[in-house]
């Protein structure tokens, strides 16, 4: 009963419900445009050093010959001292190298980017890694920042401030003098589209029916891989890396207008008392539904959720004080996840599929620019892909199970992603098919490595778990720009580390048991038997029982979202 009845009697999915789902699904876009942009935003173009004979507004192009004879094999960042016999032709007067003064970048491919603006090349290089590394470390902090601020203060709000601060931020990162202030105003916008992202989603959840919500999660996430394919549409029109920049954050300023149409969240205003307005917005769903439903029917509806809850919460007090002789209540943490050896190895291998599946998604991503050919192609594939990965999961997750698609997955991308490290320069065509082979598969990796982790934490430590997988999987998301520049050493050495990593998560994730059809594991007990070979009880370390009971009824979030 409580608001799940409510949403039934409205319609699971209800025009009302369809209209602010679109509405809200729709910010997934501009969040896109800002996790992806870096592709762009800091493209790194062919580059020389600008000999002493060079002109003010010299071109990149150079004669085979002369550039053979000027610069260092395989290193552009020092020259070697030319001068002219009397035939005119080119010799070095010194082998010894100079270092560089000035750059000339190839401009047949990007105008500029912040990596020409900022000379990000040479001893600076990873200076521009490091940029989409803050960005994600922003994404981390959001999370934690943003999530917190909705539960205290309402969805609403904090949606509406994630967008104002985006889009401040956004435009100053396009304004940015020096790479310094460039780096935190992104980092600021990383942080801004957890709060944007995380908190829209939890409301479009909310909106929808219990057996409409898979679809719903899914869906959102197709609107973001249609914001990954609009970023390549902005850069075909716009060369100006400041102005991209700035075209893609304006956007946001349209989603202002969603302060008049957008509710606050039915479940935080009943879960903060404010029972009136949770029953306005109702009445409203209900009208627009053309469903008759009274207020007196709502508030016994309401009524008996909360009877419920407290029936619960008595029910469990009762069963804690039987327990302990303490007046405290035990909370759930990571720590009653690695206490026993079951649960143990089952959250360490949640943990290591989510680190996979974080750093290979965003690793290949910011990554097409090393598949070589033309990189809006390539970008453009890499997010159309993404749609046929969510198709799968729609058609098979609750046929084929949660195990087998995760592992299957992470295994074809694997495969996927050696053999297009191992094609040679000859067959690039092959490279890009088997690339993008590997982004499918990654991508149905990660839709269901959500859904099948929340299923293995129980009940009462299933946020805590989610939250735990959410940050650590971060980790990885921040590290993949530094992992991508190891294709200065060989361009297709990210593709085989990023390989290697889906083969051993793809064998590691046959450790865990399937979820599908099995009932919803509860307590720290259930939890700690279920997938186990052999049935034993209680004492599962030496000298340590389990507990039976929930430790404290909690519903998973959306942090562990991609997004």
């Amino acid at each position: 009963m409580g608001y799940d009845e409510v949403i039934t009697q409205l319609g699971d999915f209800g025009r009302y419900q369809k209209i602010i789902y679109l509405l809200i699904a729709l910010t997934s876009i501009p969040v896109a445009f800002h996790k992806l942009a870096g592709v762009f935003l800091l493209a790194k173009p062919d580059f020389r050093c600008a000999l002493p004979s060079d002109p003010a507004n010299a071109s990149y192009e150079l004669p085979a010959q002369l550039m053979e004879l000027a610069y260092p094999a395989k290193d552009t960042c020092e020259y070697y001292q030319l001068d002219v016999d009397v035939n005119g032709s080119y010799y070095r007067t010194s082998n010894d190298t100079q270092k560089c003064s000035r750059f000339i970048f190839d401009q047949s491919k990007y105008q500029n980017s912040a990596v020409t603006e900022f000379e990000l090349i040479c001893g600076r290089q990873f200076l521009a890694a490091s940029s989409d590394s803050m960005f994600m470390v922003g994404v981390l902090l959001g999370s934690i920042i943003f999530g917190q601020l909705s539960d205290k203060y309402g969805r609403k709000p904090i949606f509406f401030a994630s967008l104002v601060i985006q889009v401040i931020f956004g435009v100053v990162a396009g304004v940015a003098p020096e790479y310094f202030s460039y780096t935190l105003a992104r980092l600021m916008v990383g942080a801004t589209t957890s709060g944007v992202f995380l908190v829209a989603y939890v409301i479009a959840m909310e909106m929808v029916g219990p057996s409409k919500r898979l679809y719903a999660g899914i869906f959102v996430m197709m609107f973001f891989s249609l914001g990954y394919m609009l970023t390549a549409v902005f850069a075909y029109f716009i060369h100006d890396w400041r102005w991209l920049q700035i075209g893609l954050t304006l956007p946001g300023l349209i989603f202002m207008g969603y302060y008049w149409i957008i509710p606050e969240s039915v479940r935080w205003l009943l879960s903060n008392g404010h029972k009136e307005r949770a029953i306005k917005i109702i009445q409203k769903a209900a009208k627009f539904n053309r469903v008759e439903i009274t207020k007196e029917a709502l508030m016994v509806l309401l009524d008996e959720g909360e009877s419920g809850k407290q029936e619960e919460k008595q029910k469990l007090d009762t069963e804690t004080e039987t327990e302990t002789d303490t007046e405290t209540v035990n909370t759930p943490s990571v720590w009653d996840l690695l206490r026993y050896p079951n649960l143990r190895r089952k959250t360490l291998v949640i943990f290591f599929d989510w680190l996979v599946c974080t750093g290979v998604y965003y690793g290949l991503s910011w990554s097409t620019g090393n598949l070589g050919g033309n990189v809006l192609v390539n970008y453009v594939i890499s997010g159309a892909v993404e749609i046929p990965a969510y198709c799968l999961l729609l058609l098979t997750l609750n046929r084929w199970g949660r195990r087998s698609i995760l592992c299957g997955c992470m295994l074809v991308a694997g495969i996927g992603l050696i053999l297009s490290a191992l094609m040679p320069s000859s067959l690039h065509w092959l490279t890009v098919t088997f690339a993008m082979i590997g982004k499918l598969a990654i991508t149905g990796s990660y839709g269901t490595v959500y859904l099948f982790s929340s299923e293995q934490f129980p009940t009462v430590v299933r946020t805590v778990g989610m939250g735990a997988a959410s940050m650590v999987s971060r980790l990885t998301g921040i590290l993949a720009p530094q992992l991508n520049d190891l294709a200065i050493i060989w361009p297709a050495l990210p593709f085989l580390v990023y390989g290697s990593l889906a083969l051993a998560a793809g064998f590691v994730s046959l450790l865990l048991p399937e979820t599908l059809n099995k009932p919803t594991l509860e307590t720290i007990a259930e939890g700690e038997r279920f997938g186990r070979k052999q049935s034993k009880d209680l004492y599962v370390e030496t000298g340590k029982s389990m507990e039976e009971q929930p430790l404290n009824r909690v519903l998973a979030n959306g942090n562990g979202h991609k997004c």
